[in-house]
């Protein structure tokens, strides 16, 4: 018996068991069940074949998708989810880390599919949410204020910068 697949087995069964209440025999009948699915999609990855699923269904063990059905990008971003356009998986946000599966940066993967290069690759209600956040801590009046600030200490050093400019003695050029 293979321990890391017990192991898996066994804490899936117990997230089970934290939502639902279930019976010695059921825990036992579910731990065989479920271990027995991973030995068998371990058996199938390591052989390199589809994955046996009940009912007579076999999948392939990657995910592929499917390329007479191409994705608008701009509607591959959705209210409550986000479909990676080069593997057709489902996410709240496209992360840095699963482009580089890919191998690409976010910058790239915008240019490839003509996303604007500002536009947050996350569900909409995860953008207005995490909009809504900041608007409540404060960020676009501080923003505002701290761009002032900058902005009026460039000006007051444009000045200072144009004497020490003028106070420079010329340096001698050429060859010795």
């Amino acid at each position: 018996m293979d321990k890391k697949l017990l192991e898996l087995a066994v804490d899936l069964l117990k997230a089970q068991v934290s939502v639902r209440t279930m019976s010695c025999e059921d825990m036992e009948l579910a731990l065989l069940r479920v271990y027995n699915a991973l030995h068998r999609m371990r058996r199938a990855e390591d052989d390199d074949k589809p994955v046996p699923l009940p009912g007579g269904i076999s999948e392939s063990p990657f995910i592929q998708m499917d390329s007479s059905q191409p994705i608008d990008p701009q509607r591959s971003i959705q209210e409550d989810r986000v479909t990676c356009l080069e593997c057709g998986a489902e996410f709240r946000q496209i992360t840095a880390n699963h482009l580089r599966t890919h191998q690409l940066t976010p910058k790239e993967y915008k240019r490839k599919w003509g996303f604007p290069l500002k536009q947050a690759l996350a569900a909409k209600a995860l953008t207005k949410l995490r909009s809504r956040s900041a608007k409540k801590r404060g960020l676009p009046v501080k923003l505002q204020q701290y761009l002032e600030d900058q902005r009026k200490k460039k000006e007051s050093e444009a000045p200072e910068a144009s004497k020490n400019i003028a106070k420079r003695s010329p340096q001698r050029t050429g060859v010795v």
